[in-house]
């Protein structure tokens, strides 16, 4: 088939691929990477610290996480949407990855190439409503989760995040502690990943950059010895932590979209024990992969079946499910489907997701 034209445009936070955390930018460099590996001629919008093989096309030197001046930050993450959109004669679809808001809806109107774009947060009942103002602009969700929320506007596909499990490698005997991996916020539930730890009587490691809540709530529950800080990490850290750890505690208390790093953790071996919330079904195979418990008692209780999973069987359905090619191939698939009808003149139909 003729290679695509694609212009992919980032968040302008921090680089593509970030330094340490940020699953946005790291969804988006691995689409970006894959895409080009096809032979697809790609323009990535991002930062000027960004590392790609595509062609970079920046207005910023750095993102606004590490330039205070950078606000308010959604006029520098519109700015760069419109980048794209004054070269639109160049694409066959430019594709926005949408942190938080997707402020590509403004352009769609006025771009003569269609655009698509990729949510990464669950949106409120009142944010869809904003967006359904324009009722033909084709979002694609990452789980049938969030596209159960996006009701009102034109999900055209769902197509599960993929990470490169060759960066993710096995480890068959892991260390003894429990791990927690992501944002120091209540709705992540790490002070019930600390409950939870101490109920069972297995050392709990925290992993994640410093915050007010982290300074104000977790910092006293930290006494080096049943609970660990070990910091914000970068991949090669996060890697060995991973595989390290006995299970990842994934006690959310508010639902998520997707819940990258349960994928992380499975494609190590590890398994997860999770609160059924969000997207976790679709993200665990329950029993396989990880369990999922309706409560915390019911996790603390069942954490044993956890521990005694097949860590080789975690490893292979996270590859299998997982891999990198198949959300490659699946965006693929619908940019061709968008770009098709576009020329025909007709919205792009809606499209379930493929799952392995």
């Amino acid at each position: 088939m003729q290679p695509l034209r694609i212009a992919h445009v980032a968040p302008v936070a921090t680089s593509i691929p970030p330094p340490r955390s940020g699953s946005v930018e790291a969804m988006t460099s691995l689409l970006t990477e894959g895409l080009v590996a096809r032979g697809h001629d790609v323009s990535l919008f991002a930062t000027g610290d960004s590392r790609t093989s595509a062609t970079l096309r920046a207005l910023y030197p750095r993102g606004y996480w590490h330039d205070g001046d950078m606000w308010p930050w959604e006029m520098y993450e519109m700015l760069n949407v419109a980048a794209a959109v004054e070269r639109a004669a160049e694409f066959d679809i430019i594709h926005y990855e949408a942190e938080y808001y997707p402020v590509s809806l403004a352009f769609t109107r006025v771009s003569p190439t269609p655009i698509v774009q990729t949510l990464h947060h669950a949106p409120s009942a009142a944010e869809v409503r904003l967006w359904a103002r324009y009722p033909e602009a084709p979002f694609v969700a990452v789980s049938s989760e969030q596209a159960r929320l996006l009701s009102g506007v034109h999900v055209v596909a769902t197509v599960l995040h993929g990470i490169d499990t060759s960066r993710f490698p096995y480890r068959e005997r892991p260390d003894d502690y429990l791990l927690f991996l992501g944002r120091f916020t209540p709705g992540k539930g790490v002070l019930q990943a600390i409950d939870l730890a101490k109920q069972v009587g297995i050392r709990l490691v925290l992993a994640a950059a410093e915050n007010p809540y982290y300074q104000e709530t977790i910092a006293p529950l930290v006494d080096g010895r049943h609970i660990v800080y070990a910091g914000e990490v970068d991949q090669a850290a996060k890697v060995k932590l991973y595989g390290g750890a006995r299970a990842l505690l994934y006690p959310v208390q508010a639902p998520e979209p997707f819940g990258l790093v349960m994928a992380e953790a499975m494609a190590c071996g590890t398994p997860v024990a999770a609160l059924d919330l969000g997207a976790v079904r679709e993200v665990v195979d329950d029993g396989i992969s990880g369990v999922v418990f309706d409560s915390l008692d019911q996790m603390a209780g069942g954490l044993t079946r956890v521990l005694s999973l097949d860590r080789g069987r975690v490893r292979e359905r996270a590859v299998a499910r997982f891999g990198a090619d198949r959300m490659v191939d699946e965006y693929v698939a619908v940019y061709r489907r968008i770009i098709d009808e576009h020329h025909a003149g007709r919205e792009p139909r809606s499209a379930r997701s493929i799952r392995p």
